[in-house]
């Protein structure tokens, strides 16, 4: 593979399993040294890890939940101090409660905009004061943003909305620094919490312009060109990857 993040320093959120492990493992492929927090899973994430470290990079996996922001920043620091800096956040961490509005409890509307809001600010923020120009930041928001086709998903739509005016508004203040700032924002893609079979994975096939879902390595495609050097003059962007889901 191309090593155009050779000895570049990341950190990936929620980068133990699906497209967050999939991030983490093309990063890695590519050259960078890679760093990623989880949650709960210690098995998982030290797996990612060592296929990360097989491809001959530094990588280590860090116990963080991204609702808690002493623990987000600690997790930034903890990678500026192992891997020696900081050049590219990956904020893929995220949570989806889907629940119909008159059932909605207000605790799972906390904890959506902890995790799926409050800690991609509080990452940039912890991030950027490390970040040389040339940095790249690189949220995993979702189409969802801009279609949302069945009950119960306000909220989570509501929460990947929020990245597309954030990351609008920080590239102004990032720009002038030469630290590029973007959004990914994949439709259906196959994981574990969201496998590609099943009544729910056929709905949301019919709507798509590709009858598929898509794969991590996919999305990872995409990450890994927004972290590139090819990618300098794009920010404040959202680049949706969805099978023609919002098409």
């Amino acid at each position: 593979m191309n090593h155009r993040l050779a000895n570049k320093r990341a950190l990936v959120t929620g980068g133990s399993r699906g497209i967050g492990a999939a991030i983490v493992r093309r990063l890695a492929g590519e050259g960078a040294h890679v760093a990623l927090t989880y949650v709960s899973n210690p098995v998982k994430a030290d797996e990612t890890a060592k296929a990360a470290l097989a491809l001959g990079v530094k990588a280590l996996a860090i116990q963080a939940d991204s609702a808690d922001a002493k623990a987000v920043v600690a997790a930034v620091e903890q990678t500026v101090r192992e891997l020696g800096g900081i050049d590219i956040l990956v904020n893929s961490a995220g949570i989806a409660v889907i629940a119909p509005i008159d059932e909605y409890r207000l605790e799972d509307l906390d904890r959506t905009l902890a995790v799926n809001v409050r800690a991609v600010f509080v990452a940039t923020q912890a991030a950027v004061k490390h970040m040389q120009p040339g940095g790249r930041i690189i949220n995993i928001g979702s189409c969802n943003a801009e279609r949302m086709p069945f009950t119960g998903g306000g909220v989570y739509a509501m929460s990947k909305a929020a990245l597309v005016g954030l990351v609008k508004g920080l590239a102004r203040d990032l720009g002038p620094r030469g630290i590029t700032i973007n959004n990914v924002q994949p439709g259906p893609v196959d994981t574990d919490m969201n496998p590609a079979t099943g009544d729910f994975a056929r709905m949301l096939i019919q709507l798509m312009a590709l009858p598929r879902y898509g794969a991590g390595d996919e999305i990872a495609s995409l990450v890994a060109y927004l972290a590139s050097p090819e990618a300098g003059y794009v920010t404040g962007a959202s680049l949706t990857i969805d099978g023609g889901f919002t098409a």
